[in-house]
């Protein structure tokens, strides 16, 4: 099979398309034949050689990639046969092997996906999806609540726009250039800024005519957090689940609440398996059509391009890879 591997770490052009042997199915596993692979920015800051929230790094060489989409093509020991040949989405967890034509998981991690969907959208709900599910639990929305997101054109940024507006929700999308600016304000957000301009601060504050933000949803830090935090009023909330760029910021504002969002955090959820309560709920979520995942699809070939892209703020919706 064809597979991306990285022996060395480093930038983007580490990453290799080569030929390897596919996997074998261990027992209480199954083998996708991969349609789409899920690229996360934690994959660009795994294959830099540093492991973020990871335990450890992974062992090199290794095949990137966590969450993969496709047919069951072979089972392991003690799974049963109904699995054969059905549509799933899977994320693999701590194990790597996400980006090649086939990849193997253990099957209690793996979805049969809705009719509704394909593999693109099914791969941006198991990882991208959950997380969204897993933020806001914690926003308590509803038609008095004003909301602020900035990265609004990303794969998490998309569904928290929409989750917001059908909650009734007054939206405010950021976004970097005029072309994600219209993509945002398509989404459903009721004002759409270009946070590249200087004074979009000011324009939202006019927009608002005296209003306040109620809520934040902050994944990019820095001085975009800081801005987007100012619009907040008395008893806002700054919701904190990563800082996209390299800076995060606590708020010092009086009356503002913060709260940090980690992988625990978020498992909030119900159940005995809170991760997988969330998977559950955003492929739901997709299917119904309440949310509907923005894709932006590069070859499995051009996995270093999609690294790039990614790291360089040149992609809208969740970056996927096809073989």
């Amino acid at each position: 099979m064809h597979a991306i591997r990285l022996h060395t770490f480093g930038p983007a052009e580490n990453l290799t398309y080569e030929t390897v042997d596919a996997p074998s199915p261990a027992p209480g596993q199954v083998r996708i034949a991969v349609a789409a692979a899920g690229v996360h920015l934690l994959d660009t800051v795994l294959r830099k050689g540093e492991r973020g929230p990871l335990p450890e790094l992974p062992a090199l060489p290794t095949i990137p990639g966590r969450e993969v989409a496709g047919v069951v093509e072979s089972l392991g020991d003690g799974v049963a046969g109904l699995w054969l040949g059905k549509r799933v989405v899977a994320h693999l967890g701590f194990a790597p092997g996400g980006y090649a034509e086939s990849a193997v998981v253990d099957v209690d991690r793996v979805h049969e996906i809705p009719a509704n969907l394909d593999f693109a959208q099914a791969v941006a709900m198991i990882g991208t999806g959950r997380t969204a599910m897993g933020i806001v639990q914690f926003s308590n929305l509803g038609s008095d609540s004003v909301v602020v997101v900035p990265a609004a054109a990303g794969g998490l940024g998309t569904l928290l726009v929409q989750y917001a507006e059908r909650a009734g929700a007054t939206v405010i999308g950021l976004a970097g250039g005029p072309e994600k600016v219209a993509l945002v304000r398509a989404n459903g957000a009721d004002l759409a800024v270009d946070y590249t301009d200087p004074e979009w601060p000011g324009k939202v504050r006019a927009w608002l005519g005296g209003r306040h933000a109620t809520v934040v949803f902050d994944g990019v830090g820095g001085a975009v957090a800081r801005e987007t935090v100012d619009l907040l009023g008395p008893n806002g909330r700054h919701l904190v689940f990563g800082w996209s760029s390299g800076q995060p910021y606590t708020s010092e504002a009086e009356g503002v609440s913060e709260q940090v969002l980690g992988p625990v955090t978020m498992r909030k959820a119900g159940g005995p398996s809170p991760i997988r309560t969330l998977e559950l709920r955003a492929l739901a979520e997709a299917a119904t059509g309440r949310l509907v995942p923005a894709v932006e699809r590069f070859p499995l070939a051009g996995a270093a391009e999609a690294h790039r892209a990614l790291e360089n703020r040149k992609t809208t919706g969740k970056v996927v890879l096809e073989p």
